[in-house]
């Protein structure tokens, strides 16, 4: 005798199953890829020659750099460390635009090269990465948006320029340092200069927005940017750049920057909330139940089977109620044919006891066998089956 055929059945979700449920992820994750390339070109486009003087783009600064030229000032453009120091004498100003990209070696070359020998270094947007080095009687605190601020100081060069576009980094100076502290944004300033020995100083300036070509024309940015940078004969113009031979040199205690550490905090942080963002689809996605599918078996098992384990699961939950209440039910539906009472009132008491007493001698509570409350124990449910059992026996054979 041969075995009943079974079709096979595989729970294994199939390729299209599989597109259809993470083609909504799998857009999205390239829709914020594709943004994050745009905006990085765009941002990248709108950066080129920034505070760079020989720039005419809106964040260049070639407007100061010809204005310095017109009034006798030489400028020099240095790119590396070495031309740098080398470029700086006693009738020179340093201007140094972005002093956290250095490391900790070139920063102590080049405040040995500026303590040495230099009348003024201004830092633009000097910040925890390199104060403690090149101005350790300051400190930063939380940065401010870029508007227009009053000098609220005594400093010459700022009391001349006035009203200014300053932010960015705000400044504390050590008790006990003299300093002129100007442009202040809830107390703190964004200008702070630290007087040296001689004539010489240290300028910290919070943002670069004064030096813009987009920008000089405002206020007294053209001014206060004249003051700094032109108050001597030569001005070095150092532009740090991430190919300086010099920032691979090692020093102790110096610690070569990583990958993250060049990535902008802004990035690093929308990361993370795409990683949020993907983790909570994927919960919504697991969540999304659909409706019931019947489904064919992947196994043929036998009536008796599936009985005793429905009837084990009851037991294992106490369900004796509902044990109770399926027994009733198919006891109702298969008597009531035999009674003469339709299918679809086989549960209506009014109905089916009526015609059952017809049937049967008042022997019994037929409506408490019948609907009745569950049973209290388990011995009461197998007293109940029986019962049931002995009540369609003796309707089939009336």
């Amino acid at each position: 005798m041969s075995r009943p055929a079974v079709s096979a059945t595989s729970t294994a979700a199939t390729a299209h199953q599989w597109w259809t449920r993470t083609r909504g992820v799998l857009l999205l994750l390239v829709l914020v890829l594709i943004g994050g390339i745009v905006l990085a070109t765009v941002r990248s486009t709108g950066s080129h020659g920034a505070l760079d003087p020989r720039s005419a783009d809106p964040h260049g600064s070639r407007a100061v750099a010809e204005l310095l030229k017109d009034r006798g000032v030489t400028v020099t453009l240095a790119t590396t460390l070495d031309k740098a120091t080398a470029a700086t004498g006693p009738d020179s100003t340093l201007l140094v635009t972005t002093p956290d990209l250095l490391t900790k070696s070139q920063q102590s070359t080049l405040r040995r090269a500026f303590t040495d020998t230099t009348a003024r270094t201004v830092l633009i947007g000097a910040g925890a990465a390199s104060l403690p080095v090149l101005a350790p009687e300051a400190s930063t605190d939380l940065s401010t948006p870029v508007r227009n601020r009053a000098p609220a100081c005594t400093f010459p060069g700022a009391v001349h320029a006035g009203s200014v576009d300053l932010g960015g980094e705000r400044y504390r100076v050590r008790p006990g340092t003299t300093a002129d502290s100007c442009y202040p944004a809830d107390g703190l300033p964004t200008l702070v200069r630290l007087p040296g020995s001689g004539a010489t100083d240290t300028v910290l300036l919070g943002s670069p927005d004064i030096l813009h070509n987009n920008r000089l024309d405002q206020q007294g940015n053209a001014s206060l940017a004249l003051g700094l940078l032109g108050s001597r004969p030569h001005l070095v113009w150092y532009l740090p750049a991430l190919s300086d031979a010099s920032a691979t040199a090692p020093s102790d205690g110096d610690v070569t920057s990583d990958f993250l550490s060049l990535v902008p905090s802004g990035w690093l942080w929308g990361t993370l909330q795409l990683a949020v963002a993907a983790l909570l689809a994927a919960v919504w996605r697991a969540r999304r139940l659909g409706p019931l599918v019947t489904e064919r078996l992947p196994v043929v098992l036998r009536a008796s089977e599936a009985t005793e384990g429905r009837a084990r699961l009851y037991r294992k939950t106490d369900a004796r109620d509902r044990a109770a209440a399926v027994l009733r039910t198919a006891t109702r539906a298969r008597i009531a044919p035999l009674l003469g009472v339709p299918v679809q009132d086989a549960h209506s008491s009014e109905r089916l006891l009526p015609a059952l007493s017809a049937r049967l001698p008042e022997t019994a509570d037929h409506g408490t066998l019948l609907f009745g409350p569950a049973p209290a124990d388990d011995a009461a449910l197998i007293r109940l089956a029986d019962q049931l059992d002995a009540l369609e026996r003796e309707v089939r054979t009336s």
